[in-house]
């Protein structure tokens, strides 16, 4: 198991969006959307898995690039530390 995995499933993280790093003791929020996600990305899925299930789940309009949506989601997991 690489790190970046041990370090996502680590997240705790609740039914209103509420998000835990037990390693740092930070918290965060994220929308439905955002939970949805990370909780994708916490059970092994890729970027592009990861937006084919937003896809299933939510209505996006056709200017929206949910694989590229989901990319930049991953980016601000790892400005915020929680990827390498």
């Amino acid at each position: 198991m690489d790190p970046e995995s041990t370090r996502l499933r680590d997240l705790a993280l609740s039914d209103t969006g509420f998000v835990f790093d037990p390693l740092t003791g930070h918290t965060f929020t994220v929308n439905l959307t955002g939970q949805l996600a990370l909780r994708c990305l916490k059970d092994g899925l890729s970027p592009e898995a990861t937006a084919r299930r937003l896809t299933e789940e939510f209505e996006s309009d056709k200017n929206t690039d949910p694989v590229r949506d989901v990319q930049d989601f991953v980016l601000q997991l790892r400005d915020c530390g929680l990827l390498e």
